[in-house]
């Protein structure tokens, strides 16, 4: 059976079993990190609807004030002057058979 690590563990003690407000639960966050690396959070929210009703269906998206910090590539394989408009519309790499190989 494994343990949880020293680090974890004293974060663990930082933290008490209550609901927290937004304001104090990022300040928490902030405080009790303890990997290296920037951590990924899970929210739970109770919003007090009965989604058996269709009034009160919780849908939607959030948009991240940063994005997520992934960016797109475009690889495109073509021939003759598709490799050139491939190249003028913004695609990254652009090759033909060469590009297969790798």
């Amino acid at each position: 059976m494994s343990t949880a690590g020293k680090k974890y563990e004293a974060a663990k003690k930082q933290v008490e079993a209550r609901p927290y407000t937004v304001e104090d639960a990022m300040g928490l966050l902030k405080r009790v990190h303890y990997a290296k690396f920037n951590e990924t959070i899970e929210v739970h929210m109770r919003l007090g609807v009965d989604p058996k009703h269709a009034d009160q269906m919780v849908r939607g998206t959030v948009v991240l004030p940063h994005g997520l910090g992934r960016s797109k590539k475009v690889c495109v394989i073509a021939s003759g002057d598709k490799i050139k408009e491939a190249e003028q519309a913004g695609a990254e790499i652009v090759g033909g058979d060469d590009i297969v190989e790798k």
